[in-house]
């Protein structure tokens, strides 16, 4: 029973980390493109692991 709530608070941290790194990368688009990128890459393989759980 208590696993589930682990998974969900797991879930919460990586929307909170993608949300975050999200932020940062259009922040980024304005000034370093490249950089702004790799933020975004970031983000889509904590969305590869949200769907996993």
């Amino acid at each position: 029973m208590f696993g589930i709530f682990k998974r969900r608070i797991q879930k919460d941290l990586l929307q909170k980390k993608y949300h975050k790194l999200m932020e940062e990368a259009h922040r980024l688009s304005k000034a370093n493109r490249k950089l702004s990128e790799v933020k975004i890459f970031g983000a889509e393989e904590i969305t590869k692991e949200i769907e996993k759980l």
